[in-house]
């Protein structure tokens, strides 16, 4: 529920926020465990209801890559397809419909041969391992324009729907569905999200079912992705430390960054098996909307988490780096990766004036294949999928920061 500035008393700005900042600190993190296990009667039972292990295609670790093939190459044949596409929806063709990007979909971006392949991918990241790596983009033969055209093109035979990721651009009201991921801290100083640095982005889950990632250009050095099993963490928590679970389906108190005051919700939450789906867990949450980031710190009108959602942080951020895997992200890959149970991090990086890493991100969502969102987060959803128009939507050509990432956006 919203909650603004005006419900915070006295005594709640005055308390103090436990000694945790957006990078993770791995001393710290092992005091605070001791301190907790030593001093606090932590609970030993998981939360009624939640299992004591999640099974399936779902729960992976870091060999993961000697078992699963995450990344298809395109053909030449398919890559032909793909120019074609382009070239119909562009009007190129006698079957051309001249409409903007927002009219780009299955019928308007024909793939009749690569089509199954992408529902496949689709399956995949819905009711499978939860990524999937699409090689061989040929960036450089495209103008910028066109390389969005056929990411998003071929984008919607795997998830037809764009989310929402900004209500304006140039200052005007707008359906801003693709964001560029891009270092522009040498020209910003109101950066408040690390995606617009060349920082260590720390693990997280952004918003909407399936987030994707095209690689328009790599840095010199460093940058690798980094994804992993949600599933797996809980695994590991729920042996270990089910006090911890517990912590992670209660509310939690998130900045908003000046939208209302902060908003309460779980990070964590579980789904009973049914007819027509198995049983699950989703995991949604970011680091920075309960320690801030840059140029938007958490208020200090905002009661502080607490020393036990603090060692939540932590173990969730240390264990996806103890399980994940590392993607060779190259020029011309597209990652898709299903939101709801992976999380993913990225290493710092170093650009020269030659290389310079530059990613475009869709948020996505398919009807076939979505999974039941819980009722804590359906207004977040509809934030993101309702009412998004083709007339209405934009496709930024240059990278720009979005207002839930600018200093700029706190009231």
């Amino acid at each position: 529920m919203p909650m603004g500035f005006a419900m915070t008393t006295s005594t709640e700005i005055c308390a103090k926020q436990p000694d945790i900042s957006y990078t993770p600190d791995f001393v710290k993190y092992q005091a605070r465990t001791r301190r907790r296990l030593q001093h606090e009667d932590l609970a030993e039972d998981l939360p009624a209801g939640f299992p004591s292990t999640l099974i399936g295609d779902l729960v992976w670790d870091g060999s993961l890559d000697a078992k699963y093939k995450w990344t298809y190459e395109l053909s030449v044949e398919e890559i032909s397809e793909l120019d074609e596409a382009l070239a119909t929806f562009k009007g190129n063709t006698h079957v051309g419909l001249k409409k903007p990007m927002g009219y780009i979909n299955q019928v308007t971006f024909p793939l009749p041969t690569l089509h199954q392949t992408l529902r496949e991918v689709s399956r995949e990241l819905h009711l499978g391992h939860g990524f999937k790596v699409i090689r061989g983009i040929p960036v450089d033969r495209y103008s910028r324009k066109d390389n969005l055209i056929v990411y998003a093109g071929l984008s919607s035979h795997i998830a037809p729907l764009r989310a929402r990721q900004d209500h304006q651009y140039n200052g005007k009201p707008a359906d801003v569905v693709l964001n560029h991921i891009k270092d522009l801290s040498t020209s910003h100083t109101n950066i408040g999200a690390p995606a617009y640095t060349a920082d260590k982005q720390v693990f997280h889950t952004d918003a909407g079912d399936i987030v994707s990632l095209f690689a328009l250009a790599t840095s010199a050095e460093g940058g690798k992705s980094r994804l992993a099993s949600t599933w797996r963490v809980y695994n590991e928590l729920a042996a270990t430390r089910p006090d911890l679970i517990a912590t992670l389906s209660q509310d939690w108190l998130a900045e908003d960054f000046g939208k209302t005051g902060a908003t309460a919700k779980p990070l964590l939450f579980h789904q009973q098996p049914t007819e027509v789906s198995p049983q699950r867990v989703i995991l949604q949450y970011a680091r920075r909307y309960f320690t801030g980031f840059g140029a938007l710190p958490r208020s200090p009108a905002i009661p502080p988490i607490s020393e036990a959602q603090a060692e939540a942080l932590d173990a969730l951020h240390f264990l996806g780096e103890k399980y994940n895997v590392g993607l060779d992200f190259r020029k011309g890959d597209i990652q898709y990766v299903n939101n709801l149970a992976i999380f993913h991090a990225r290493d710092g990086f170093i650009d020269t004036s030659e290389k310079q890493r530059h990613l475009v991100r869709l948020w996505l969502r398919d009807p076939e294949y979505a999974w039941a969102i819980p009722e804590a987060l359906d207004e977040r959803w509809k934030q993101l999928y309702d009412n998004v128009t083709a007339d209405g939507e934009a496709f930024p050509l240059e990278p720009c920061i979005r207002s839930a990432g600018s200093g700029t956006s706190k009231g």
